[in-house]
């Protein structure tokens, strides 16, 4: 396994590690809380890892390598979380046999907390989604899809909190606008939200009503677009406040490490996506002291 080093090494980076006036190397001596945040996507079903003669990816990825990683991980850090930011689904023939079972039940086997959605998750229409989620043992969150008039109703939530180690973290997830994109036969009355506006209200509900310490964004709206108009996560952290990070997918976005974003506090929040296919799992490592949020890294790993 390659490893990475995201943050480390870059003037941008040193700002956000040094945040409370700590630098990296006195955080760590003096660190009391460690939460680690592990993510994947557009994994799109890719359950085996790639064959060794591939021209773009020889010998990477494979759902069991990851399992294994992730499992490593743990064990150095208790205090993880595993998320995944949409497009689970089409891409291999275990797709179009399975229609998801297989994705999910490894999912829950590796014990991924929550997902998003992606566009290619209604591939099998609203029917096919719901027809597997007895397979998920991981929640579901898309705060800017209305599923109100559909099956999946009350199947996916805006967002959910976790306790860990004493840190209250709070997730939420965001979707792409489907219409010309998804076949309308497919998400049927799904209504899609202004993500932006719904981020900042979900984002503000986090901080100031549930009290999180950390709010992170799993986000299908992808990495940036030349279109000033269209929503992706460039715009979405400069345009919003309380938002720690933003874990991204729907591009397939290669990041070497995550980008800082000056939110429209001027606060720095982190946006990282690891590509496709399952080849990289993401990692970023926040510290605490005293219940408040004084650094952060991270690592990309090839799986």
């Amino acid at each position: 396994m390659e490893r990475r080093k995201f943050i480390s090494g870059t003037a941008a980076s040193a700002a956000f590690i040094g945040i409370g006036g700590l630098s990296m190397n006195s955080c760590q001596n003096s660190r009391k809380k460690h939460i680690t945040i592990l993510h994947t996507n557009d994994v799109h079903s890719h359950i085996d890892p790639f064959p060794k003669n591939h021209s773009d990816y020889p010998n990477l990825g494979g759902l069991a390598r990851r399992a294994s990683l992730v499992d490593q991980i743990r064990k150095e850090n208790p205090n993880t979380l595993l998320f995944d930011a949409g497009d689970i689904f089409q891409g291999t023939p275990y797709f179009n046999f399975y229609g998801g079972e297989l994705e999910f039940k490894l999912m829950s086997m590796l014990k991924y907390d929550a997902a998003t959605i992606g566009n290619h998750d209604f591939d099998n229409g609203l029917n096919g989604l719901y027809a597997q989620l007895p397979y998920a043992t991981f929640d579901f969150l898309s705060a800017n899809y209305d599923f109100t008039n559909t099956l999946m109703d009350s199947h996916v939530q805006p967002f959910k909190t976790y306790m860990v180690d004493g840190i209250k973290i709070g997730v939420f997830g965001l979707g792409i606008e489907l219409a010309g994109l998804v076949t309308k036969k497919l998400y049927q009355e799904t209504v899609y939200l202004d993500p932006i506006e719904i981020a900042q209200d979900i984002s503000r509900t986090l901080k100031e009503e549930e009290k999180c310490d950390l709010i992170i964004c799993l986000s299908h709206l992808g990495y940036q677009y030349q279109n000033p108009q269209k929503p992706d996560d460039l715009k979405l952290a400069a345009r919003t406040e309380n938002i720690d990070l933003i874990i991204g997918g729907h591009t397939h976005t290669f990041l070497d490490r995550p980008t800082i974003v000056n939110n429209r506090k001027n606060e720095q929040i982190l946006i990282n996506q690891v590509g496709c296919f399952g080849i990289n799992l993401g990692r970023i490592d926040f510290y605490f002291d005293e219940g408040k949020q004084n650094s952060a890294d991270g690592v990309s790993i090839k799986v």
